[in-house]
């Protein structure tokens, strides 16, 4: 569970990084910034920062901030059905804005010849993209996926169709997308 001070602190990280970035938030995204834990307490090392400017029917854009090392854990968007009208999985397009994306998607690829790091948390796929900043990569519905930040971190952005976040599967049981804040 997250606790305020871990809030507070990944909000101030995300600020400082997107400034050194060059990317402006309006006051009502700033109040809108999600820090992500997972449910792991484990924040530094497994967690993301982000902020949702869009998420519409067709589309969706965000902001997303990988501290140093940090992980978002191995997931994938699947197809499902809503309001019992059926949907294909998410698909995303990350591109990359700041530090280097270490981005692990389903295909050919060892374990052993990653260049990032294994995170603490289940992970089946390692085919490496390392994205550095102008350069993105698209990842289709239904694809296992994970993605780390580098040495100084990552700032990514993420276009996409519609974002369900609650429908995301992560292949260590012990996750949850959705965070819950400590009283």
């Amino acid at each position: 569970m997250l606790t305020k001070e871990q809030y507070n602190e990944g909000v101030q990280c995300l600020l400082e990084m997107f400034e050194k970035a060059g990317i402006v938030l309006t006051e009502a995204e700033k109040n809108n910034i999600e820090i992500v834990d997972y449910d792991l307490e484990m924040i530094e090392e497994v967690g993301l920062q982000l902020v949702t400017y869009v998420n519409t029917e067709k589309c969706c854009a965000k902001e997303m901030m990988l501290r140093p090392w940090q992980t978002s854990p191995e997931h994938y968007h699947p197809d499902g059905v809503e309001n019992g009208i059926p949907y294909e999985g998410k698909e995303e397009t990350f591109r990359c804005r700041y530090g280097l994306c270490y981005l692990y998607v389903a295909g050919p690829g060892k374990k052993e010849d990653i260049h990032g790091k294994i995170p603490p948390t289940t992970t089946t796929v390692y085919n490496e993209i390392i994205l550095h900043p102008g350069e993105q990569y698209t990842i289709y519905p239904n694809t296992m996926h994970w993605f780390q930040g580098g040495p100084e971190g990552a700032i990514i952005s993420e276009f996409s169709t519609k974002s369900r976040d609650e429908s995301d599967v992560f292949t260590d049981p012990k996750i949850d997308r959705i965070p819950k804040m400590a009283n």
